[in-house]
């Protein structure tokens, strides 16, 4: 079966691998266009791009601005491929692209559908405090992540996971259902359900300003957070060091059951910083000050006797 991968960072490079260990016939690969970085400005490669690149023979990759293109038409179906699979490509396919395989696109999609449609499935699970989550793989039509749902597989979360944790957990969930359904394709064995469309709800992606801590927050809200978008894009707030106001990432953190005025130290001890929060408190593990490399809660007090943490920017 001719397969032609979609897909652009980390999370859908560690599915192309699954794949090609597997023995799959990935025929091409198309990712989105290198990116500049850092003050050079060099281009830096995505994660799938590297992998089809590492092969051998390397897979042919193709990175058009806009797959969907009437430009880039012709080359899709010159591949003569009879599926497209497609994980966190980063662009939504038009119709004349979701036709051209026999067999249709079909993605991998990091929640349990209908819930968490969009760009960060993940981060919103946690945000929102969910005890589940999973993969869904659909067929894809036109509008995002609405197509009819072929495997479903759930996988837990735990009081203090965090995005990253999530994130393998689900690579690997990820991994182990696009193989039982690529199975299924090639014994003519597929079935689908649709989506309940009155159980929707949708996963925008995390902007910086979204990652803003409001002590003012009861502390679960706060905790769910900051492991939400730990390691990235991280959780933030300002504090008052002596005469200066700095902005620290918090990565770590524990519920504790105990109040004070939001954004008050309430104890120092060698497990961390206790900072109240509109309901309960939090325990500080883990912090980056701006600058600076991660470092313990304590560690971090011990060194800033006079700190204050701000509410709000000033």
């Amino acid at each position: 079966m001719k397969i032609v991968f979609f897909g652009t960072p980390e999370f859908a490079s560690t599915i192309l691998q699954h794949l090609l260990r597997e023995g799959r016939e990935v025929v091409a690969v198309i990712t989105r266009p290198d990116k500049p970085k850092g003050r050079s400005g060099s281009l830096i490669s995505t994660p799938v791009k590297l992998t089809a690149q590492m092969q051998t023979p390397p897979i042919p990759v193709y990175q058009p601005e806009k797959v969907s293109s009437v430009d880039f038409a012709e080359t899709l179906k010159s591949f003569n491929a009879d599926i497209f699979v497609v994980v966190a490509y980063g662009e939504i396919l038009k119709q004349h692209v979701l036709d051209t395989p026999k067999l249709g696109c079909i993605n991998i999609h990091a929640s349990l559908l209908p819930k968490y449609r969009g760009a960060a499935p993940i981060q919103q699970s946690i945000i929102h405090g969910e005890q589940e989550t999973g993969i869904t793989i659909m067929h894809m039509v036109k509008k995002m992540d609405a197509g009819d749902m072929i495997y479903q597989s759930p996988v837990s979360i735990t009081p203090n996971m965090t995005y990253g944790e999530l994130e393998k957990k689900l690579c690997e969930e990820g991994c182990h259902s696009i193989s039982h359904v690529l199975n299924l394709f090639e014994k003519g064995n597929v079935k689908s359900v649709p989506q309940n469309e009155e159980l929707v709800t949708f996963a925008p992606k995390i902007e910086l300003e979204d990652c803003e801590i409001d002590w003012n927050k009861s502390a679960q809200e706060l905790h769910n957070l900051i492991r939400g978008v730990n390691p990235f894009p991280g959780a933030w707030c300002y504090c008052q060091i002596k005469n200066s106001t700095k902005k620290i990432k918090i990565y770590k953190t524990i519920v504790k059951d105990q109040q004070g005025s939001p954004g008050s130290i309430l104890a120092t001890n060698k497990d961390g910083m206790v900072i109240a929060c509109g309901k309960q408190a939090l325990l500080i593990q883990e912090l980056q000050l701006e600058g600076k490399k991660r470092m313990s809660g304590y560690e971090f007090s011990l060194g800033n006797p006079e700190l204050i943490f701000n509410k709000t920017i000033a």
